[in-house]
């Protein structure tokens, strides 16, 4: 099995983008937006979780941190094919990537991530001092996650603690300060990282045999459905925990089983010797974010 182009020639890019911006869009993954979706959701989470009972969530904090996300989403990729520009040339998936292409310079890439850096900055800027230090020591997370796979079995568990940090930064820029549910939540979405990027590795995990390269998907191996089991139902119960800290009522239970559910069929229903399949469960995601988001508005409504 030999995994697809994560770049398809054709797309709205190619459409309807100017030639000598597209290697710049694509290095930021724009052409790929779930990432920002499952990097946006922990916050958007939390910012709902910070609101006051009855309230809606702050809508100035969800554009800042939807706008947040797509940056710093960029930036971190931009991170990410600097670091692995070399191993991306023998990735079937990741050959075509602007770096390892040689569409783009090594010094482009640094231009355009300091540009990143500068806005996901200014962002931050208009959040509360606590946000603002969090947000800070998170750039030492996105810096050093390229380099676990190098390492560590566990690259996925490293995403996991950088992929989540908008559940702790969310609360924080609405409050000033945290508290049981953010953490909880925080640590609910460090296993359920584990859970979809185990399964967005079985994309690659050939080649990454060949080459080298570690992940979950390589080490869980034929055990992987145990695995992502066990992963879902530690998420589901601290969500549990983070309704039950928060004080929020059925409707938000209500959600987390619709969680549970998303997560049982990805478990039972993925071919992890499928690339395309597993890129659709991973994408899939996108639908446990929308799920559980619209289960604490009306929870918080309803408080």
């Amino acid at each position: 099995m030999s995994s697809a182009t994560d770049i398809q020639a054709g797309d709205w890019i190619d459409r309807r983008v100017p030639e000598a911006l597209r290697p710049y869009l694509r290095l930021a993954r724009i052409h790929a937006p779930i990432g920002t979706w499952l990097l946006l959701f922990p916050g958007w989470w939390s910012i709902t979780l910070a609101a006051a009972p009855g309230e809606l969530p702050d809508g100035k904090m969800l554009v800042l941190f939807a706008i947040g996300a797509l940056v710093m989403r960029g930036a971190g990729c931009t991170v990410n094919d600097i670091v692995d520009r070399d191993i991306d040339a023998k990735v079937a998936r990741t050959a075509n990537r602007p770096l390892a292409s040689g569409r783009l310079s090594l010094k482009q890439a640094l231009i355009f991530l300091a540009l990143q850096l500068a806005v996901g900055f200014i962002i931050l800027l208009q959040l509360s001092p606590l946000a603002i230090k969090l947000g800070i020591l998170s750039l030492l997370l996105v810096v050093a996650y390229p380099f676990m796979k190098r390492i560590t079995w566990w690259p996925q568990a490293f995403l996991g603690i950088t992929f989540n940090w908008g559940a702790l930064l969310g609360y924080a820029a609405v409050t000033n300060d945290l508290a049981w549910p953010p953490v909880l939540l925080y640590i609910a979405g460090f296993f359920w990282t584990l859970f979809y990027d185990t399964i967005y590795a079985h994309q690659d995990k050939e080649d990454d045999a060949l080459i080298g390269v570690k992940s979950t998907a390589r080490y869980f191996g034929e055990h992987t459905r145990t695995w992502l089991t066990g992963f879902a139902i530690v998420a589901v119960l601290l969500l549990m925990g983070v309704v039950g800290t928060a004080g929020l009522g059925w409707v938000a239970k209500l959600g987390v089983i619709g969680v549970a559910l998303h997560l049982a069929w990805q478990t039972m229903a993925c071919d992890f010797d499928n690339a395309a399949d597993c890129k659709a469960k991973f994408n899939s995601n996108r639908f446990i974010g929308w799920i559980l988001l619209t289960g604490l508005v009306i929870a918080k409504l309803m408080q």
